[in-house]
């Protein structure tokens, strides 16, 4: 089969076109400092089973408690995803056995979901925007974890995150590509970071994604939705538990490759549950698909149902801060920002809290590029979040006014910057100490300027035919004053003594 980029919605397989299907079910711990059904403390860290209850732990005749709180964040999310919240809902038991799930069942929610339909606004590389669909939101305990790693013989059990609440997050099959899937997992992750209601962290597996993968031949998504037939979509596999945004893009690509190559050799794809190997960078089955009715759900007798009144979901309505597409929207506006900078800035709200605090008043393009470029690559070389940063928005301010005034060149700046980032002070005490202002004396530079035409003067004489020759002439007397000579002003002595209109 031919390996071609999948950056597209169709790919060429050895017998014709053939396309991507994706939906996600995102699985989101709630940040919360209890459990879902239980007061026992989450948190990352702790020793083997040292936070679990009898609850957690599946004792006889301890009785789950809903915690509130977590009901509050799961109601936050939905309205964040301009879902439906549900005013009623209910816990389900889905059945099935594992070591590490006490109690031989999980509490979730199946027919009667906390959140229901919504729709989440995506941004794409080349600077478009695409619609995913939300089809729920539900609540959900978590399993423990196996430890297969400290005996050859035997298998350990930590029952931490037994019951840690979940949000399980459910999309429709509309993502076409690798690409897709990747942004619409981003843009997942940073509504709920800026809402609160989970910090986001994929690589202790606080939000992590299961990735349901189907190909079909080119044609085959518009006829699904035009009949609403998931047939037309092909038969698809779940990929479990994917936990980095490079893992996503690159399950999809592999299995969506194996499918393609079994169909295309006459055979036919199994439904089940697979695992991605990232060491190889390819999925194996896990188990065949379980289907409703195999894990056996029934309302959790221990549970009533759940039922919320609409003046309890339009006070949390009310406390939501500004979530990411208003604020693009509004730094467009109020900043004068391109599309592609406020995208940039609002990925982070960190990053877009500190970005607002030092452009108050300067050049909101020229404050952007420094928090996006020099700043950003700092503090990731640094392993360093915005609210780290060892220069604070003030300083960014400062800086950037230097330039604006004519203190300062833009070349001097990095080398400013690179003294305050290591401590010396502010932008205006590094210039002071270290004599980095810029020269505006139009006499020394003109003095400067001649004297590198008077060594030059065959170079001179050859910039009349050839003007782009200029440039040499500019770095020879940026060179001679020590980088502080005033470019604009070079230039237009320079053009003015070598003759240049």
């Amino acid at each position: 089969m031919t390996d071609t980029a999948t950056t597209t919605k169709t790919i060429r397989g050895r017998t014709g076109d053939w396309e991507i299907v994706m939906g996600l079910e995102i699985h989101a711990q709630v940040a919360s400092k209890a459990k879902l059904f239980s007061g026992a403390a989450v948190g990352f860290g702790a020793g083997p089973n040292e936070q679990v209850s009898l609850v957690d732990a599946g004792f006889p005749g301890m009785l789950p408690t809903l915690n509130k709180f977590c009901v509050e964040q799961a109601v936050r999310t939905g309205l964040g995803l301009n879902a439906k919240i549900n005013k009623f809902s209910q816990f389900d038991r889905k059945n099935y056995f594992y070591p590490d799930l006490p109690t031989g069942y999980q509490i979730s929610q199946l027919y009667h979901p906390i959140v229901g339909e919504g729709v989440v606004e995506v941004e794409a590389e080349d600077g478009s925007f695409f619609n995913v669909g939300i089809e729920r939101l539900h609540l959900e305990q978590d399993a423990g974890k196996l430890i297969h790693d400290l005996s050859p013989t035997e298998s350990y059990v930590d029952l931490n995150r037994s019951g840690t609440a979940l949000m399980e997050i459910v999309s429709r099959p509309d993502l076409r590509t690798p690409e897709e899937a990747v942004a619409y997992v981003k843009k997942i992750r940073t509504i709920l970071i800026y809402l609160g209601t989970c910090d986001g962290d994929m690589e202790k597996g606080n939000l992590r994604a299961d990735v349901n993968v189907s190909v079909c031949r080119a044609g085959g998504y518009d006829a699904f939705k035009a009949t609403g037939d998931f047939s037309h979509l092909g038969t698809r596999c779940e990929i479990k538990n994917v936990n980095s945004f490079r893992f996503i893009s690159q399950a999809i690509q592999y299995e969506a490759r194996r499918q393609i190559e079994i169909l295309e050799d006459g055979g036919s794809i199994t439904q089940e549950t697979r695992l991605f190997d990232p060491v190889k960078g390819e999925t194996r089955s896990m188990r065949s698909k379980e289907e409703a009715h195999d894990y056996r759900y029934f309302p959790d007798p221990d549970l009533l149902p759940l039922e919320i009144e609409q003046a309890w979901i339009d006070s949390i309505k009310a406390s939501l801060p500004e979530l990411p597409d208003a604020k693009r929207k509004r730094l467009m506006a109020d900043y004068g920002l391109s599309q592609y900078d406020a995208i940039v800035l609002i990925s982070e709200q960190a990053k877009a809290d500190y970005f607002e605090a030092a452009a108050k008043g300067r050049d909101a393009k020229l404050v952007a590029n420094w928090v996006t470029n020099e700043l950003s690559a700092r503090l990731a070389a640094n392993d360093l979040d915005f609210d780290q940063s060892p220069v604070p928005a003030a300083h960014v301010a400062e800086l950037v006014e230097l330039i604006e005034t004519n203190v300062i060149s833009s070349k001097i700046a990095k080398e400013v910057f690179d003294h305050v980032w290591n401590g010396e002070g502010s932008p205006a005490e590094v210039v002071e100490k270290h004599g980095l202002k810029q020269v505006t004396d139009t006499g020394a530079i003109e003095k400067a300027v001649d004297e590198i035409i008077a060594a030059n003067s065959d170079k001179a004489a050859a910039v009349a035919e050839k003007p782009q020759a200029i440039g040499w002439f500019v770095g020879q007397v940026m060179k001679a004053t020590g980088g502080k000579a005033n470019p604009a002003a070079v230039n237009e002595i320079l053009k003015a003594k070598l003759g240049i209109a």
